[in-house]
């Protein structure tokens, strides 16, 4: 199964005190900031929040409340919509939380939050530029809504306009240098590339305002960008174990932001009961964190368990629709579990989002190949024609480092593929032969073939009641 992010080397660098020291230090303190990632939703923000992955292997995602901003106040029909979009994405139905919020919006012009929660919702559905025009709204709808100024500068960052974003920023943080600002500012420059740039102003917040746990989980995720995963671990550990010796009780033991980054170094480390377990929490606490639910969701497929894997990745796929490794993910899944009309349909949508997807390729390759029928083919040849045609195209696009990794047996694939078409073609010209031969006579019965059906390939054809088929996807 294809890894959420590649496998980094360790790094063996030391933290100085004015570091991480300054990080563990603060995780006896009590109150919180505003998050990088995180709406402040007034009372009840901690019940749910949903949100958007900024890029794969980042373990962030932005967030709305169940609630409006801690300054703002809807009420009449504007609570109402607003809270009948927060249901509504609480289940998954996106397009009725884009409707309910235009119309919380509608009703409360000066209110920053249902303009912020449905820029939430159009970046899942992959309208960037509604998504920011939502985020602008709501800034300029209610000023001190500093969260819309932060999504709306993660999302510039994230889409490759990282110099308008601290642009923006900078010009923001000349009104008002807040914590908050400051965070934002940090993980935009990460995202940049700028690690030493992200880890001053972060340490600069925690100077600041030492409770700040979201400045502790910009720090941390930094260093995982940077597969720096040891200084990444002592930074998690603030949050959610405090020091080893007890002296320092952890920040924010089930902070869902960290048990995802924790879960990510755990999974690139072969510890797989521990990095389960940390996106299970993950998820629990926010049942919307779409890096979490695929994580999960390969993870029950590498272990052979399509059955597990199957909620996970419907989940992730509701709530990020625009995702194509979720799409990819829960196409294998119902690969595996005998659905080949659902796998192709998911399939088939990956590869729309993300054509250099190369993995979706090899997927298919193994439907085509193993499955006893696909709808769209015309035939048992044309099925063997295409699993060829899709190996192919996988072998063609897959990176050198993956000639030795996962997909290494496309080849053993390709030629089980080829002989299984050439032992069918065989068989139907003796059939032709049989029934244009005169009367009385005989054709030779075709030889039968010696050799197993899936050509000695990891993954057999999958059983329509198993879904414990071990296999390994490309990368």
């Amino acid at each position: 199964m294809r890894r959420a992010s590649s496998m980094a080397q360790r790094t063996g660098a030391v933290l100085s005190a004015a570091g991480l020291g300054l990080v563990l230090a603060t995780g006896a303190c009590g109150g919180s900031s505003p998050h990088a990632k995180m709406a402040k939703g007034g009372g009840s923000a901690s019940a749910g929040v949903v949100g958007t992955p900024v890029s794969n292997d980042q373990g962030q995602q932005l967030g709305i409340s169940a609630g409006p901003a801690a300054d703002e106040e809807l009420s009449g029909a504007a609570k109402d919509a607003y809270d009948r979009g927060f249901q509504a994405w609480a289940s998954g139905d996106l397009a009725g939380a884009k409707a309910a919020f235009m119309d919380a919006a509608s009703r409360a012009p000066k209110a920053g939050s249902p303009r912020y929660s449905l820029g939430c919702v159009l970046e899942r559905l992959g309208d960037t530029q509604g998504a920011l025009d939502a985020y602008k709204a709501a800034y300029t709808a209610n000023p001190k809504y500093e969260v819309a100024v932060g999504a709306y500068a993660l999302l510039l960052a994230s889409t490759g306009h990282g110099s308008d974003a601290e642009q923006f920023l900078s010009g923001k943080r000349a009104q008002s240098d807040s914590v908050g600002l400051m965070v934002y500012l940090a993980e935009v420059k990460s995202i940049e590339g700028d690690s030493p740039g992200c880890q001053q102003l972060a340490q600069q917040a925690l100077a600041k305002q030492p409770d700040d746990k979201h400045a502790m989980i910009v720090i941390a995720r930094d260093y995982y960008r940077n597969h720096k995963w040891d200084l990444a671990r002592y930074a998690l550990q603030a949050i959610l174990d405090g020091a080893d010796d007890g002296s320092i009780p952890p920040r924010d033991k089930g902070n869902p932001d960290a048990l995802l980054l924790r879960g990510l170094i755990e999974r690139e480390s072969g510890q797989r009961k521990q990095a389960l377990a940390d996106f299970g929490r993950a998820v629990s606490k926010r049942p919307d964190l779409v890096e979490a639910l695929i994580n999960l969701g390969e993870m029950k497929l590498e272990a052979g368990n399509a059955t597990e894997a199957q909620a996970p990745l419907e989940k992730a796929v509701r709530f990020a629709p625009n995702s194509a490794v979720a799409h990819l993910d829960l196409g294998d899944c119902y690969r595996l579990l005998g659905r080949p009309g659902d796998a192709k349909a998911q399939l088939d949508k990956a590869l729309a989002l993300d054509s250099t997807l190369a993995g979706v390729h090899y997927d298919l390759g193994l439907l085509y190949l193993f499955s006893p029928n696909v709808p769209g083919v015309s035939s048992q040849d044309d099925q063997l024609a295409k699993a060829i045609q899709e190996l192919d195209t996988y072998k063609s696009m897959r990176s050198a480092k993956s000639s030795k990794g996962p997909g290494s047996d496309v080849d053993d694939l390709l030629s089980t593929a080829k002989r299984k078409r050439a032992e069918l073609q065989m068989k139907q010209q003796a059939a032709a032969a049989a029934s244009a031969a005169p009367a009385g006579s005989s054709a030779p019965a075709p030889a039968a073939s010696a050799a197993p059906a899936n050509g000695g390939a990891k993954t057999p054809a999958p059983a329509s009641s198993g879904g414990t088929i071990v296999r390994e996807l490309p990368k």
